[in-house]
């Protein structure tokens, strides 16, 4: 089919299309553990009908020692035509009152902005809504093999990981199309070519046995709390930049963003300037960043006038895309170890290493998937990195080795702030986005 008949044989598809997203919107899929089974469950039988109707006769729940089943199911393509993947999560992150919704998280809602805000309602129930109406454009016929895997776990522990490497031959493909990222700005096509990686630890600060009055004590002996301040403001230089030796950093050649985009985009207080140095691309996507994610110290409401003996805090680092994880861990856990003042005593407990990932650009389908999104949005498409990090790609990648990799999708930086509160999706981007995945299917099935 040529675009304009595709473009408006999905703009009719549309109405059916947000309907089902605002359905799964409506169900509290957080698959985080101490949150109840029942939604999550519920969030997988209606996404594995919507399959089904959808043209995946044969999809199911697949079985796996833990967590919550993964969907899969394959539509055979024309004899000698390529394999293709396409990728989705149906689980969301939690939503709780203190991020400050507007509307209900899981009661889909429009606002005069046309968008629909709902927790999932970009991250990732848009990447399902997009498949589905690819499907449905493509009438359960399509021009290449396809085969879809949809996630139940990957904003928590992923089981995915384990059940590719126990069932590679599912994942034989020649293209993984990974619809789980995003444009910077909507209307403004994208791919995603490199992702960030995370390591974590928890660091321990301990500088007495026990607590002491801090009029009588306060002054010579060493508060723990202030130690560990100290210690994490070491690891940014006055600029923001990370300070830690060893840490890969670089710049970032592809699309950026603009400040003033990036400032409303993230909602910063007026007079808060933004840290590091270098484009705002090379500080998301081109350097290291740096956080404290957590600390455990006495609440205001349970204070005394003591010092504190043991303080500690939980410290995210995002990677550069092509770093090694474990090395740069590594020099995350040295920094700490070594940078504490007074001769505070210093506990490190290193809890996780994701790696980032690249994708390679040169190859036919990424070629393809230029083409079918410059098509379906009528613009030129550049390139951007992702700051989440999908460990689940390096794994794909082990069991075939030959395959390239398509990340795109509806969820725009600029709007959908996903994981915040707010979530939420331009329902014209899915349309774009569904229109593309089409013209990538026609190309590459010839």
């Amino acid at each position: 089919m040529p675009v304009y008949e595709i473009t408006d044989k999905v703009r009719g598809l549309m109405p059916g299309v947000i309907a089902d997203l605002e359905e799964l919107i409506s169900i509290p899929s957080v698959a985080f553990p101490g949150y109840p089974a029942e939604p999550v469950e519920r969030m997988a039988q209606r996404t594995l009908e919507l399959v089904r109707e959808a043209g995946f006769a044969d999809a199911r729940l697949m079985d796996v020692p833990w967590g919550y089943p993964p969907i899969y199911g394959e539509i055979p393509g024309p004899p000698g035509s390529p394999t293709v993947v396409l990728y989705a999560h149906y689980d969301v992150q939690p939503a709780p009152e203190s991020q400050g919704w507007t509307s209900e998280p899981f009661t889909p809602t429009r606002k005069d902005d046309g968008r629909i805000y709902g927790r999932g309602a970009s991250d990732d129930k848009s990447g399902i809504a997009t498949h589905l109406g690819t499907l449905r454009a493509l009438e359960g016929n399509p021009p290449c093999t396809l085969r879809i895997i949809l996630e139940g776990m990957e904003e928590t522990e992923s089981n995915l990981e384990e059940f590719v490497e126990a069932h590679p031959d599912l994942f034989d493909c020649d293209l993984f199309l990974i619809t789980d990222m995003g444009n910077l700005e909507v209307g403004e096509p994208v791919l995603t070519t490199a992702l960030r990686g995370d390591v974590s630890c928890t660091v321990t600060v301990r500088t007495l046995e026990h607590p002491l009055h801090s009029g009588v004590f306060g002054g010579p002996a060493p508060d723990a709390m202030m130690a560990l301040a100290r210690l994490l403001s070491s690891l940014v230089d006055d600029a923001g930049d990370v300070a830690v030796e060893g840490v890969t950093g670089g710049v970032w050649d592809g699309g950026d963003v603009r400040e003033s985009d990036f400032r409303a985009s993230a909602d910063l207080l007026p007079g808060v300037s933004l840290t590091g140095t270098g484009s705002v691309g090379d500080r998301l996507w081109g350097k290291p960043s740096i956080n404290a994610i957590g600390v455990d110290i006495t609440s205001i409401d349970a204070s005394s006038n003591v010092l504190h003996p043991e303080a500690s805090a939980k410290v995210s680092m995002r990677i550069v895309p092509g770093s090694e994880p474990e090395e740069e861990l590594a020099a995350l856990v040295r920094h700490l170890e070594t940078h504490a003042p007074w001769g505070a005593q210093v506990e490190v407990t290193p809890a996780k290493a994701a790696p980032g990932f690249v994708c390679a650009t040169d190859g036919p389908a990424v070629a393809a998937a230029r083409e079918a999104m410059a098509e379906a949005f009528g613009r030129p498409v550049g390139e951007a990195g992702c700051g989440g990090s999908i460990p689940l790609l390096r794994t794909l990648q082990s069991v075939a080795p030959e395959a390239e990799f398509v990340l795109w999708g509806p969820e725009d930086v600029a709007g959908s702030r996903i994981h915040a509160s707010d979530e939420s999706v331009d329902p014209e981007e899915i349309e774009r986005m569904v229109v593309a995945q089409v013209l990538l299917l026609q190309k590459l099935g010839g």
